[in-house]
C-alpha cells in the first residue's frame, strides 16, 4: 500500500519558471489531506482521491492569478512525480521528495 503522508519538498516546472512547494499530507480513515505551501500562499487540497500509487487534487490558487490547479501524481517510495494542469497551460511537470521524519 502506497504511503502519501508526509512533508514533501516540490518543484514544480511552470511556464513562468521552477516553483519551490511543501505539501502537507496527512491520511486519516481512508481520507487524505493536503496543503500546499509556497512563499506566496498556502493552500488546501480539495477532492483528493488515491487510487493505488496514484494521487489526484486540485487547488484553488489565486497567486499569480486565480486558477484552478488539477495535479496527478505517482508516488513510489520517498518520490513523487506527475504533472500540474492549470486551466489553458500546458502540463507542468511536478517532482519532489518526502522530507525525512523528524
Amino acid at each position: 500500500m502506497t504511503v502519501f503522508a508526509g512533508t514533501w519538498d516540490v518543484t514544480i516546472d511552470t511556464p513562468i519558471g521552477k516553483m519551490a512547494v511543501v505539501f502537507e499530507i496527512s491520511e486519516q480513515d481512508g481520507a487524505i489531506n493536503g496543503i500546499a505551501r509556497s512563499d506566496a500562499e498556502s493552500v488546501a487540497f480539495l477532492d483528493a482521491v488515491a487510487d493505488g500509487d496514484r494521487l489526484t487534487w486540485s487547488q484553488e490558487v489565486t497567486t499569480p492569478m486565480k486558477l484552478t490547479l488539477n495535479f496527478e501524481v505517482i508516488v513510489d517510495g520517498d518520490t513523487m512525480t506527475g504533472t500540474l494542469k492549470a486551466g489553458f497551460l500546458p502540463a507542468s511537470p511536478v517532482y519532489g521528495s518526502r522530507s525525512p521524519a523528524n
